[in-house]
């Protein structure tokens, strides 16, 4: 047997010694394989340099200098730093922006509870409700804003109206400070229902039926099902909609434009880290501070991001 290993040996080393190749098992690689892999990988490098890595490098540079209106920087140092440190707007933004989330993640126990339902076995229209449900996720946050002004309005706005039926006198939401942004994250969070009612879907279609057949067999209700069983198995979906979640609810902007406008009274009141971003660098056009502001985002989304990873091991089962 040791003669028969050494002469293959020998036999392989003098294929090589010749210049002959080896064969590569199915799957395997060589170093052989040249330029071919970075061509493929290359776009893809060029797009992330592009759209990613060079606007945050660029960004990060505009966060130490100081620009004027018509353009050119000079060098300013940590001066933005230094002003964003102390700007009561800036922290008062960053309250806001926290509460808004806060309000989007109430939305992801909702969402957990309407799959539950929707995915019963049996139920007629699933796909219809699933449908109904996603449409406002995927509907422009333009054409939400407008429905929800005339329903949050204090004069004829439905909201109002109902609570007048039982004596209460409603304020006006969206131009009274404190109300306006608890009012655009109840918007937050209607319209993000959709996005995690999918996800909880495609989650609970992936859970085995023999896990509630033993349930059942031994006397388990169908809340001690839901407890034990769907929250447990469902923590990787859950974990995935409270990061996005978290990420959209620090990019507030758009939404929030949209149903408080300009000449609203409570808009200084209640302005998100984006928007004050695009006051500073498309309204007041100091563009520095604005990179600085933005830098701030960055920094905030990536260290809470990293926060709820680290968190994740503790909570999540993966099976």
């Amino acid at each position: 047997m040791t003669i028969a290993i050494r002469s293959a040996a020998d036999e392989g080393a003098a294929l090589i010694g010749r210049g002959g190749r080896r064969s590569v098992p199915p799957g395997g690689s060589t170093r052989a394989d040249g330029w071919w892999p970075w061509l493929f990988v290359l776009p893809t490098v060029i797009g992330v340099l592009t759209f990613y890595i060079w606007p945050i490098v660029k960004t990060g540079y505009l966060s130490f200098t100081e620009t004027g209106p018509f353009g050119g920087a000079t060098w300013a140092g940590t001066e933005n730093y230094a002003e964003l440190v102390s700007d009561e707007h800036v922290w008062l933004a960053v309250g806001n922006t926290v509460v808004y989330t806060a309000i989007v993640l109430l939305g992801i126990p909702i969402a957990l509870g309407l799959a539950s339902l929707v995915n019963r076995p049996g139920l007629r229209c699933a796909r219809l409700f699933r449908v109904l449900f996603f449409m406002p996720y995927i509907a422009m946050p333009t054409a939400i804003a407008l429905v929800w002004r005339i329903i949050y309005n204090g004069d004829f706005g439905i909201l109002n109206w109902f609570l007048g039926l039982f004596g209460i006198d409603g304020p006006y939401w969206t131009s009274t400070p404190g109300f306006a942004i608890v009012a655009v994250g109840v918007v937050g969070l209607w319209s993000s229902l959709g996005f995690g009612l999918i996800i909880f879907s495609a989650g609970l279609q992936g859970i085995s039926t023999e896990y509630y057949e033993a349930a059942q067999l031994d006397g388990a209700t169908r809340w001690i099902q839901f407890r034990k069983i769907t929250v447990p198995l469902l923590t990787p979906s859950i974990f995935f909609v409270t990061v996005i979640s978290v990420i959209n609810g620090f990019q507030l902007f758009d939404l929030l434009y949209a149903i408080m406008g300009n000449a609203n009274p409570a808009t200084a009141r209640s302005q998100s880290l984006v928007y004050i971003f695009y006051n500073q660098a498309f309204i007041q056009q100091n563009q520095g501070y604005a990179a600085a502001i933005a830098m701030l985002i960055l920094v905030v989304i990536g260290v809470v991001t990293w926060f709820q990873f680290r968190l994740q091991r503790r909570w999540v089962n993966y099976v």
